[in-house]
């Protein structure tokens, strides 16, 4: 049994490569940017007006000046000629302004009488222009490496002159349920079984990291149902087995990887959830079996799953200030599922959970929370700090209206 800090290290190290892949940028929503993406102009590329009105000289922006109108400039048509004192070109938004032009006075603030108009309202000077390259210069990094692509990102890398983009091809993650108790949600149960809710929490975890997930389904407590799971998941570049590894009579997982040919790299890491945590090769695959309780496969999902999916290299903790006493650690590093939130006094407070059975999901769909507890470290009063790895779900932590603690 090795530290969680020694597998994450391990895991890092055997991580598969990303794979760079191009697309068009209509596609790319969700993905992983995998270089950055510079801006190919400058945005807003000449000076454009941000009203309807005329363009003149500030010099001729006086109350009562009398102008003459001696052209137009729609957006997309530029004027040709240049502005002398006493003249104005009527513009429209987003109209480039003409040259020897400085200023924009806005329609409601004119008079307007044949090829004439009567300044009434003086501007300020460069009143309503957008200068050039106030959004963006060429050459500016507009998505760093990276980065998820969201909307934004999209309308900002068209707006940068792209129609393709970079991005990390995704992963594909097969997982296997293993139990002869286990049925498939929708099931009506008999005696002694329960619905196997593991893989679709895990596949739904995956998506949201950004990977493709296949569900293999859910094995037999025997060598050969779990060996033909493997065998069809042969286009997954990370094999998840869940459960069947621990020390029981019926635990087959490992034997049936043993037999296709696995080679381990560790098997139990000091964590607690999540002590028969497994890792290894399967030929060009990687294999990370996850505990069968809900709550442990959840957790080493987060803090190893996440770092092998290239996601992070290990748990991004964040100080937080703990609401309730919480005990000496044992000596495992222990995870407890629990809720950052934002004190009164803008500081980020936890609350640890009372529920923390590895077997139950209730605590996990309220938590966006991790607490860590190093070995033999603690007890903790309220008011202490302890380490939290936010989960990235759930409210904004940082929310400035998410004031009160959650119930």
């Amino acid at each position: 049994m090795i530290s969680l800090t020694d597998a994450l290290k391990l895991i890092v190290d055997n991580r598969p490569p990303l794979e760079i892949i191009t697309i068009d940028l209509k596609h790319a929503l969700g993905e992983r940017c995998a270089q950055d993406v510079t801006a190919q102009l400058t945005m807003p590329p000449f000076d454009a007006s941000a009203m309807d009105g005329y363009a003149i000289k500030a010099e001729d922006a006086d109350v009562g000046a009398v102008l003459s109108v001696i052209g137009e400039a729609p957006a997309g048509m530029p004027y040709s000629g240049q502005i002398q004192t006493g003249q104005a070109v009527r513009i429209f938004t987003g109209g480039p302004v003409p040259k020897g032009a400085d200023t924009i006075v806005i329609q409601e603030n004119v008079t307007a009488k044949d090829n004439f108009i009567t300044i009434e309202t003086p501007p300020l000077s460069g009143n309503a222009i957008r200068k050039a390259g106030i959004d963006f210069q060429m050459g500016d990094t507009l998505i760093p490496k990276d980065t998820r692509i969201t909307p934004a990102h999209i309308a900002l890398a068209a707006s940068g002159n792209h129609v393709q983009i970079s991005i990390y091809r995704r992963l594909k993650v097969a997982f296997i349920a293993n139990g002869n108790e286990l049925r498939p949600p929708g099931s009506l149960l008999k005696d002694g079984q329960i619905i196997s809710s593991n893989s679709a929490g895990l596949a739904a975890l995956t998506t949201f990291w950004g990977a493709d997930y296949i569900d293999m389904g859910i094995a037999r407590d025997d060598v050969e149902s779990i060996t033909s799971l493997i065998s069809a998941a042969k286009d997954a570049d990370i094999l998840v087995p869940i459960g069947g590894a621990s020390v029981g009579d019926y635990d087959y997982m490992k034997h049936a990887f043993r037999a296709a040919g696995y080679t381990p790299i560790f098997t139990k890491i000091a964590v607690k959830p999540g002590k028969p945590t497994w890792f290894g090769r399967l030929g060009k695959q990687l294999v990370l079996g996850l505990p069968g309780n809900p709550a442990s496969a959840n957790v080493c999902a987060h803090l190893c799953l996440k770092v092998l999916l290239g996601l992070c290299d290990k748990p991004n903790l964040i100080p937080a200030i703990t609401d309730s006493a919480i005990g000496k650690n044992g000596p495992r590093e222990t995870y407890l599922r629990g809720r950052l939130y934002m004190r009164d006094d803008g500081q980020i407070g936890i609350t640890a959970f009372p529920r923390q059975d590895s077997s139950l999901i209730t605590p996990l769909a309220a938590a966006n929370a991790l607490i860590q507890q190093l070995p033999h470290s603690g007890p903790w009063q309220t008011g202490d700090k302890i380490n939290a790895y936010p989960l990235g779900q759930g409210p904004d932590i940082f929310d400035p209206y998410l004031k009160a603690q959650p119930s």
